[in-house]
Parts: structure tokens; sequence; C-alpha cells
């Protein structure tokens, strides 16, 4: 195959996959992803300390347990991250008001002005992905992809989507071939 050969069958595929969901979600996301390692990068955890932060500086975080199964977490690597977070003082663990056993993830004076820094960097990078859209398809692109987050993620959000893909993937019932029976 020559290199125009190969430039033609790129520039198909390409083609092919411009209005495919899958390609373009995936497309997005690695750009956001990317951009906002880089924006958050100086936070311990990275992204993942950044949405623990967020969600602490929001009052949002809950127990241990309850953020690390919102945030797709391990247990074991919340903990961890969490250390981290507590070490650089910008959330600390509090004893629960409403279960003496359980703690509470909150935000540090320190952790609230992080966030404020943080939130910045990203809000520059989101608004740099959407600069190819106008202001209000923007917004709406937004409103209606934080629409969609709330519905995958409601119930629990690995098992529905295994459920469905095993649903999609299952092939419809075929008639057997074969001989009949004649009695």
């Amino acid at each position: 195959m020559t290199s125009q050969q190969a430039d033609a069958a790129n520039q198909e595929v390409g083609a092919v996959l411009d209005d495919d969901f899958g390609f373009a979600i995936g497309t997005v996301f690695r750009a956001y992803a990317k951009a906002v390692e880089s924006a958050v990068g100086d936070v311990p955890g990275g992204p993942r300390g950044y949405f623990i932060l967020a969600a602490a500086v929001r009052g949002e975080a809950g127990s241990q347990r309850s953020l690390a199964e919102r945030l797709g977490v391990d247990r074991t690597v919340m903990t961890y991250l969490l250390d981290d977070l507590e070490a650089a003082d910008l959330v600390e663990r509090r004893p629960d008001p409403a279960d003496r056993r359980g703690r509470i993830i909150v935000a540090t004076e320190n952790g609230n002005r992080c966030w404020q820094e943080l939130r910045a960097r990203v809000d520059r990078v989101e608004q740099h992905l959407l600069n190819a859209l106008p202001k209000k398809d923007a917004e709406s692109f937004r409103s209606m992809l934080c629409t969609l987050a709330a519905h995958v993620t409601t119930g629990n959000p690995a098992a529905d989507a295994c459920e469905a893909a095993t649903e999609w993937a299952a092939p419809a019932e075929r008639p057997r071939r074969g001989r009949r029976s004649t009695a």
C-alpha cells in the first residue's frame, strides 16, 4: 500500500467516524482529560483529587464510601487519595453528626482557596473546548451533557451499562435449521 492509498483509507475511516457518537464523545473526552490533567496536575491525585476537592468544597462529598462509589474509585484507592489530600491540607475527615462511626469529607480553608484557583483553570479548559460552538449551543450542550450524565449514573451505572451492552449484543433468536421432526 502506498502512502497515498493509506492517506485515502484514513480519510475514508475519518468520514465514517465523523458522525459516530462513540468516536465523537471519546475524542472530546480524551481532549478534556488531557487538558484537565495538565490544569490540575499539581493537586494530589490529579483530576481525581480535583473532583474529590470539588465535592468537598460544594458540601457534596459525604462519606468516603459514598464518594468513592459516586466517582467510580476503588475504596482502597480513595483512602490513599484522601490521605494525600489531607496531608496537603486540602480536605479533612470529620465525624459524621448523623453517624458517629462514620466520617464526612470537608474542605479546609486552604482547600477552598486551592479549589477556586483550580476551578478557574478547568473553566478555561472547558471554554477552550467549547469555543467551536456558539455560546447558546455551548450552554445547551453542557446542560444536555449533565442531564445525560445524571441519567446514566442512576442506580448502579456499571451494572446498568453491562446489562444494556449484553442485551444489545445478544444475537436475535433464530429458527434452527436442520432436520425437522415428522412425528
